[in-house]
């Protein structure tokens, strides 16, 4: 997903609006220059006149189309590409600000079904117990197996002080369990730093819109100190945009080193950086974990493909696409999935993830074996 929120206007007023009207005075289907050799659109509008036709109740028109086009987006059977409303693009774009009220959970897909990628620190999620890799059964009474993330996350929200039942299963449980969480207003650190040993350990909690510029100002203060390398801890990192992760990718490479590769329908773009340099001396290495996903996977990736930087940790959870925000003229909105990205060495992670050099569970000693490793480099 990327910060630049492309907008692509939908032009349906007047258009529709004629064709419309005469299509339903005088009851004409499509002509032959509405139909393609791939499908017949006729086929939409002959459901349409149908409803319009017989339909005993009220209809809301709006809804009805709102409805349809809900309805394409989901046959897509792409967990990332979603119909907004115009009230849940609103509450999508809130989102890109990095505070709103919630439980506090980063959501993905998995092949059992709804997964935590992670609790963000400090919320009642992470008060609640909830940790990555939770499946998540049930919202309230309403299973998952069949709802879309953004379906999810807005069971998921509500008003601070309001209580949300999750019916969770978790591997090595023999059975589920309900966690009762209330809802609170979630505001996202960016990162913290801290020198362990000899060595700067920078903790990134997600890549939203103040990352980077923070990422800025704490970079400043690691090149003042005497920290002989880096350790970057993208542990329950759920990602966040992309831009981002590109400009914070600049202080660890040269300039126009190859960050990562967009793999599109018909074409692939190289993504380069574009700053300085300034962390590139130093050794770094990377931390991950099953809540690694989207952003911070590229980062990791490009570390690895570049730098020779080795990973620690357990393998991450393999979100590798990109998704845009396209606003449609009602203030509705598709969030759509563009491409998928590779590492620099051309790695697919969508589905795949990244494996770490060393595998360890224990947080503890993944901090540990990355002073050591570090310790090796010096």
């Amino acid at each position: 997903m990327t910060r630049k929120v492309l907008i692509s206007i939908i032009i349906i007023g007047s258009v529709v609006l004629v064709f419309g009207l005469g299509y339903l005075a005088g009851n004409n289907w499509p002509n032959e220059n509405q139909r393609t050799g791939f499908f017949d659109i006729s086929l939409f509008w002959e459901a349409y006149n149908s409803i319009h036709k017989n339909f005993v109740g009220e209809i809301d028109y709006q809804k009805l189309i709102q409805g349809a086009i809900s309805g394409m987006v989901d046959s897509l059977n792409d967990p990332h590409t979603v119909f907004f409303n115009s009230e849940e693009t609103g509450r999508f774009l809130e989102d890109a600000d990095g505070k709103f009220e919630g439980v506090g959970i980063e959501l993905g897909f998995k092949e059992e079904g709804l997964t935590v990628i992670a609790p963000i620190k400090g919320t009642p999620a992470e008060k609640a117990g909830i940790v990555s890799g939770d499946l998540i059964v049930k919202v309230g009474d309403k299973e998952t197996e069949s709802m879309s993330i953004d379906e999810a996350v807005r069971l998921i929200r509500g008003p601070k002080d309001t209580e949300v039942v999750l019916t969770i299963f978790r591997k090595g449980w023999k059975e589920t369990k309900e966690i009762k969480i209330v809802r609170d207003v979630i505001e996202l650190p960016s990162l913290e730093w801290e020198m362990v040993d000899n060595f700067a350990h920078i903790k990134f909690y997600h890549f939203y819109v103040n990352a980077a510029s923070d990422f800025k100002r704490i970079a400043r203060e690691i090149i003042d100190s005497p920290a002989q390398g880096i350790i970057l801890d993208l542990r329950d990192n759920p990602g966040g945009y992309l831009e981002m992760a590109e400009e914070i990718g600049g202080w660890f490479f040269e300039k126009n080193t190859l960050l990562l590769v967009e793999d599109y329908k018909y074409r692939q773009v190289e993504k380069k950086t574009k700053g300085a340099g300034h962390l590139s001396h130093y050794p770094v290495v990377v931390v991950i974990n099953k809540g690694s996903a989207s952003a911070s996977e590229i980062l990791a990736g490009a570390l690895r493909d570049n730098k020779e930087s080795l990973i620690v940790g357990e393998k991450s959870f393999g979100k590798g696409s990109i998704q845009k925000l396209e606003f449609l003229s009602d203030n509705s909105s598709i969030k759509i999935t563009i491409a998928n990205w590779l590492t620099p060495k051309k790695q697919l992670i969508s589905g795949e993830g990244l494996i770490p050099d060393y595998e360890v569970e224990d947080p503890e000693e993944q901090i540990k074996k990355a002073v050591e490793l570090l310790k090796e480099k010096r």
